[in-house]
This record gives structure tokens, sequence and C-alpha cells, in this order.
């Protein structure tokens, strides 16, 4: 088998005291800080993402093997992380999709910097304008290592390790201090065997399980007793250090949010002018000529003002014209309708009128047809009695 990614990549203290970083300017102690601060974030992120912890774990390699050849300066703290997550879900084969990864990384920073949580919308100019950067940081990230990202971790050899000897009650305690230790730059100065052998040394000190000595037990796995205490020590100043803060070196915005940033001529207001302005006086003019272009100004403001009133007070006696006309062509309409329906209303009670009354001429020319066949029957009666 032909092995082309090999773990090689490790620098010596003299490279990493003349990192790209402290040729910008940024102390070691600054640097730590934003070492520290970017893994923080792989590892809470890998949290919320469900990621193995090898994920995390290849990603916070990756991290410091980045920063091992570009600078803080140049490249944010807060994209690489982000970027080095979604590379080492595809190494790892737990791929993330990036949508997932960078609604993580906002809602982090909100939560971190004590800002309103907001919906990041996919189809905004903020999120296109994040994912064209994870993709092009990760471009960059492959590019810086040669697209050699092969990595080595020391917990597979914690185990073997510890059965070796016989003291598997120390394996949970070695792998906290192993995943710890992956926030410092241990992982590019040693090799995994050197790290595992170290952080299985400080669990042994304390827990206070003795461990063989005579030989040293460290030489069966090809440590030396220099570099486990390197690793003692570098674990023991991280556990001195405060709760990791980000540091802004980073020289553009690299904000996963959608902040508004304050107006800079506002911050630079003069202390006497924002008092004035509080008290809602003018503020005074300094020089002479600024008095006179505000005396010359006052007459002409005037002027404008007085034409502003005479146009505004002629628009309005216009639209007052306007509005009569309106009203009286309304009462006008009201009143023809009024007229109209009246006009109406008098035919109509015409029209009423004649058809009762030839209703009751009818009525009156039936009454008087009756009487007159009831006449003629009753002198045919007594036509009829007479002759009998």
């Amino acid at each position: 088998m032909i092995y082309t990614a090999i773990d090689t990549f490790y620098l010596t203290d003299e490279q990493l005291r003349d990192s790209p970083s402290r040729k910008d300017g940024i102390d070691e102690a600054a640097e730590t800080a934003l070492r520290v601060y970017g893994c923080d974030l792989i590892q809470e992120s890998g949290i919320l993402l469900r990621l193995p912890q090898a994920v995390m774990a290849t990603a916070q390699v990756l991290f410091h093997r980045f920063y091992c050849k570009k600078s803080f300066v140049r490249f944010s703290a807060k994209r690489v992380a982000a970027s080095c997550v979604w590379l080492a879900g595809k190494l790892e084969e737990s791929p993330r999709k990036s949508k997932h990864i960078i609604f993580v990384f906002h809602r982090m920073e909100c939560r971190r910097e004590n800002l309103p949580i907001e919906y990041l919308d996919v189809f905004s100019k903020k999120y296109s304008e994040l994912r064209h950067d994870l993709i092009r940081t990760e471009r960059h990230l492959l590019k810086e290592m040669g697209f050699i990202c092969h990595v080595e971790h020391p917990h597979k050899f914690i185990s073997n390790y510890l059965v070796t000897l016989e003291a598997p009650e120390l394996t949970q305690e070695a792998w906290n201090l192993a995943n710890d230790s992956l926030r410092t730059t241990l992982c590019v100065r040693f090799k995994s065997e050197v790290v595992a052998c170290g952080v299985v040394y400080a669990a042994a000190r304390r827990r206070g399980i003795p461990l063989p000595e005579d030989p040293p037990w460290w030489t069966v796995f090809d440590a030396d007793e220099a570099g486990i205490q390197e690793v003692c020590r570098v674990l023991a100043h991280l556990y001195s250090l405060p709760k990791s803060q980000y540091i802004p070196v980073y020289k553009d915005n690299d904000s996963f949010t959608v902040r508004r940033t304050p107006d800079p001529h506002a911050l630079k207001e003069s202390p006497a002018s924002a008092v004035a302005s509080d008290k809602g006086t003018p503020i005074p003019s300094s020089s002479s000529q600024e008095k006179d272009s505000v005396t010359k100004a006052a007459p002409n403001m005037a002027k404008e003002k007085s034409d502003d009133e005479e146009s505004g007070v002629g628009r309005s006696r216009e639209g007052e014209k306007e509005r009569s006309r309106g009203r009286d062509r309304d009462s006008r309409g009201r009143d023809s309708d009024r007229d109209s329906r009246g006009r109406d209303s008098d035919r109509e009670r015409d029209r009423r009128r004649r058809s009762r009354e030839r209703s009751s001429d009818k009525e009156r020319s039936r009454r008087h047809s009756s009487r007159d066949r009831g006449g003629s029957h009753s002198s045919r009666d007594k036509d009829r009695h007479r002759h009998h």
C-alpha cells in the first residue's frame, strides 16, 4: 500500500515564536487567546451539530496548522474555525451542510456577545456572503496544507497504553486531557505518541495511581521525559488561563450577525457640542466668519420662510375654493335628485288617484244596474197579484 498523506506537520519552538501573527505585531498572549477561542468555537459547534469527537479533534488540528502559516490579522479566527469544521466533517466522513454550520456559528455569536437571536434568511445578502466566504476559506486551508490533511490523534494510543499498563481506570481522565490538549499547540509540536504519554502521566498524577518507573514506562512507547514534562507544563498553563475572549485583530468585518454599526461622525462629536445639543441651545460659533455667514443667511431664511408661508396660504385658499365648489356640485346634484324623486312621487299619486276614481265609478255603475233590475221584478209581481 502506498501512503500519500503522512502526518509530518511539526514545527520547532523557534518556528512557532516566529509565526506570521508575531510578524504582524500580535504578542504571544494574544495569539494563545485567539487559538483557544477558535478551538472553543469548534468544540461547541461540533456539540451543537452532533458531530463525533474525531471531527472536532481534526478541525482543531487543522486550525492550529493553518495559523502556523497565516496570520490572525489577515484571516478571521471565526471564519477559519467554521471552515475547519466543514472540512473536517468531510475528512472524517461525517459531513454537514454549509447552511447548518453557518446557522450554528451565527447563533453562537449572538449568544456569546449577548445579542438578540435573529433569524438568518438563506436568501439574504448576509447569508450569501457568509457561504461564499466559507468556501473561499476552505480553499485557503487546502492550499496552505498542500491538500495533505491527514491527522493522527493521541486518543487511539491512550487505550492501548492503559491496557498495557493495566490502568483502565485512567481512561476517561486521559481522554479529557487529550481533548483539552487540542486547544494548545501541542498537536503541531509533538507526535501523537508523545502527547498520549503526557496525558497518561498527568492523569496518573491527578488520580494518585503509580506507574512503572524502573525502567520508565514511557520508553516502551517511544517517548522521552522532556516531552512528557512539556506536555504537562502546557496543560497546566492552559488551565491557569481565564475564559477565552475574542480579540478583534482582523482588519475587516468577520461577524456572523447583522449588527448596526454606530455613526463615526457622531462618535467624533465634541463633549461641548453634545451637551449643547442635549440642552436644546444653539452651538456657539467660534470664528467671526461663521457668525457673518449665519447673520447673512438669517434674512434669506426668513424670506424663504415667508414665501413658503404665502405659497402655503395661497394653496390652502385654492384648496378651500375647490372644496366649496365640490360641495356646491354635490348639493345641486342632491337637489336635482330630490326634485326628480318628487316629480316621480307626484306622478305616482296622480296615477293612483285616477285609478281609485275609475274603480269608484265602476262600483257606482254596478249598483245602479242592480237597482234597476230589482225595480222591474217588483212591478211584475204587483201586476200578477192584481190579475189574480
